[in-house]
């Protein structure tokens, strides 16, 4: 019996799958070696955008999709997902429940600690929002970003250096970025003020935290592209950002090198849904 990490609750966000940035490998081993009760996908999950566009279906994408599902079919396992705005063609379908599998638009985690609002955040950005065509410029920017980086990271690879994010390093010294974030996390902890809530995790930017804003205890679960991380729950109520690096180094992935992943068709049914 292979070792597992038991929590009360695994909130993952911002997969994407469906472009060739998402790591769902590591998000399927993740999801193999942790048993949850519940497992909240907060968000951008399944890349339209990019689907919609020039996304790229993998095994992996596969892969990933299969392990949820296997969840929700051995019945220990409730699985919320929530649409992000990468996901919106989920809108359509909302709300709506299979059994132990919910798609819903926003969710109250009932905790030791209180009421945890968990909504994916995309509508605290104006840009998102209210001008789309200026949000999908900005996503083909940040693919664009993504690529360069993976190059640029290559090359570190070769004179024994540590990944380096590009576009972390951009949100960090733009002034601009900066300012956004922090008026996203403000307005996100109000809004569960407003909801009576204790707390509130959330996803979108890409970018993990925890921590208490105005007496709101803040998380965001960062994504599976660049960051690798999640938040669990543990049975004594105690939230925790896992990071993928150092949960390998306790669950590792398989030491044979992977095999190239090659496109293959997408599901007759996602392709049905993301069609514009």
């Amino acid at each position: 019996m292979k070792p597992v990490l038991s929590v009360r609750t695994a909130i993952l966000s911002d997969v994407h799958l469906g472009t060739p940035h998402s790591k769902a490998d590591e998000a399927t081993h993740f999801l193999k070696h942790v048993r949850c009760e519940r497992l909240i996908l907060n968000g951008d999950i399944i890349d339209g955008w990019r689907l919609r566009r020039d996304g790229q279906w993998t095994k992996a994408h596969t892969r990933f999709v299969r392990r949820v599902l296997t969840l929700v079919q051995k019945k220990d396992t409730d699985v919320v997902y929530l649409r992000g705005n990468h996901d919106d063609f989920l809108a359509r379908l909302l709300p709506m429940q299979f059994d132990r599998l919910q798609l819903v638009e926003d969710h109250v985690l009932e905790t030791a600690r209180g009421r945890y609002l968990v909504l994916h955040g995309d509508v605290f950005d104006g840009v998102v929002k209210n001008m789309v065509f200026l949000a999908h410029l900005g996503d083909m920017g940040y693919a664009l970003l993504l690529r360069l980086n993976r190059t640029y990271n290559w090359f570190r690879r070769l004179r024994g250096k540590e990944y380096f994010s590009l576009s972390a390093a951009i949100k960090a010294r733009v002034k601009q970025a900066v300012s956004f974030v922090g008026k996203f996390e403000e307005q996100v902890a109000a809004l569960a003020r407003d909801r009576g809530c204790v707390g509130v995790i959330c996803g979108h930017i890409h970018t993990a935290a925890d921590k208490q804003i105005d007496g709101i205890h803040y998380l965001n679960s960062g994504d599976w592209v660049e960051s690798l991380t999640a938040i669990v729950e543990h049975h004594d109520g105690r939230f925790e950002v896992i990071d993928f690096k150092r949960f390998a180094a306790q669950f590792p992935m398989p030491a044979t090198a992977p095999a190239e992943e090659h496109e293959e068709p997408l599901p007759s049914a996602l392709l049905a849904a993301v069609a514009p």
